[in-house]
């Protein structure tokens, strides 16, 4: 891990490599804006001893997780991410063998020791409790499923974080969001990760329908520069006013 890290912290003192970003001026989209993509962080270090690729050279998510989640570290927020990474060949958007299933929702729970955290998969059998962390089935293309999900007692109180890392297709990010985006607390933050270059430019689309639609809400469309990614290296933000 020193290997990746080190080189990679020696070049980010020398070159800055900011988020394009795309929507309304507002402080989320000049937060963004100011992450140096290429400075790893003890977050991108957290997460990818677990095995999660959020900090990883393939994505580097964990850069503007950093800034965006700053002040969470000592509170007792809440945490929810779908997709805790099935290894199913059989199951859209798997992980392939290799995969560790929860090592994201690990990385939160030690990232943030007060945290409740909380996942859901389409794949039933990746599903499991641990300390601090609970996790629930959910179709995220079928509203009744997302609907059942937040009825869960585990889940009725709202988010500080929701994470959609789920199947990664433009219908599956727009029906989640549509049916989750409520879920947050003010001040919450919405992240869709690894969106397509092909479904980025959708979401360009979308962003003022939502900006109409999601009154009190911010929303940033954010492309990091990677070298070594340039399919799915995408994000969209939002945060709750």
């Amino acid at each position: 891990m020193i290997a990746f890290y080190l080189p990679r912290r020696v070049r980010s003192a020398f070159a800055t490599h900011a988020p394009i970003t795309y929507g309304k001026p507002s402080p989320l989209n000049d937060l963004v804006q100011h992450v140096n993509v290429l400075r790893p962080t003890p977050m991108c270090r957290t997460m990818t001893w677990h095995g999660s690729d959020k900090g990883r050279g393939w994505h580097n998510y964990t850069t503007v997780y950093s800034a965006l989640l700053a002040s969470y570290h000592d509170r007792p927020i809440r945490v929810f991410e779908l997709g805790l990474g099935t290894t199913n060949p059989n199951i859209l958007a798997n992980m392939g063998a290799h995969g560790r299933p929860g090592a994201s929702l690990r990385g939160w729970r030690d990232l943030f020791p007060q945290a409740a955290v909380y996942g859901a998969d389409i794949d039933r059998s990746v599903l499991f409790e641990d300390e601090r962390i609970r996790t629930f089935f959910c179709d995220q293309l079928d509203s009744k499923a997302i609907h059942d999900l937040w009825s869960e007692s585990d889940l009725r109180d709202a988010m500080d974080v929701i994470i959609d890392d789920g199947l990664h297709t433009f219908a599956g990010n727009d029906s989640f969001l549509r049916h989750s985006l409520d879920r947050l607390r003010p001040g919450g933050i919405y992240v869709i990760e690894d969106i397509t270059e092909a479904d980025f430019r959708l979401w360009q689309e979308r962003l003022p329908v939502c900006e109409r639609d999601y009154l009190g809400f911010e929303f940033v469309a954010a492309k990091l520069p990677n070298a070594a990614n340039t399919f799915d290296n995408n994000l969209l933000i939002a945060r709750r006013r």
